[in-house]
């Protein structure tokens, strides 16, 4: 039996009992994948638009990240998926590279800056209305990876459209594809 590890990178605001990253979990576990959380904090307020305040949080979050997984042996799994949100993102692609781990990626509201660090396969989910990363910049960005690039029309930095039906219906479909991904 495959040994499967799923680590999850939430975002500043966005912690792993939320709906993207709470239902990812729950299809990780029925996969059979062992989960482990990365819960990271501390961090500065008003960071949106302030691109000082963003990289102290994402050095701080790499930091914090090491010492949570200094004792996971990510190479003993023969599979590694990080399902991350917004600056996690950054935080689990500068992860995998540190460690030279090859990962599997789900990626919920990628910041700019996740693009200069994103290597390993996975795939992306945008709100076009997202305030963290225009919709034009996403679409350059995505454009010049490999990556699956999956739109939430009308969706914020959450995925949300302030439509609770509809975004009842919009989570079905991310986790329906979230689901897929991880049975590939």
């Amino acid at each position: 039996m495959s040994r499967k590890i799923a680590v999850i990178f939430p975002g500043i605001g966005y912690h792993t009992d939320k709906p993207l990253l709470y239902y990812s979990k729950k299809l990780a576990l029925q996969h059979g994948y062992e989960i482990k959380d990365v819960s990271y904090g501390g961090f500065e307020r008003n960071i949106k638009g302030d691109s000082v305040k963003m990289y102290a949080a994402f050095e701080s979050a790499v930091a914090q990240c090491g010492e949570i997984l200094k004792d996971v042996e990510l190479d003993k799994y023969d599979s590694v998926l990080f399902i991350s949100k917004s600056i996690g993102t950054a935080v689990a692609a500068t992860y995998a590279a540190k460690r030279g781990t090859q990962t599997r990626n789900i990626f919920f509201t990628p910041v700019e800056q996740s693009f200069q660090v994103m290597k390993d396969d996975g795939i992306l989910f945008h709100g076009t209305a997202d305030p963290w990363l225009d919709h034009e910049v996403f679409l350059r960005e995505c454009g010049k990876t490999e990556y699956p690039c999956y739109l939430v029309e009308g969706g914020n930095h959450s995925l949300e459209t302030g439509d609770a039906l509809k975004d009842l219906e919009n989570l079905r479909w991310i986790m329906e594809t979230v689901d897929q991904y991880m049975a590939e």
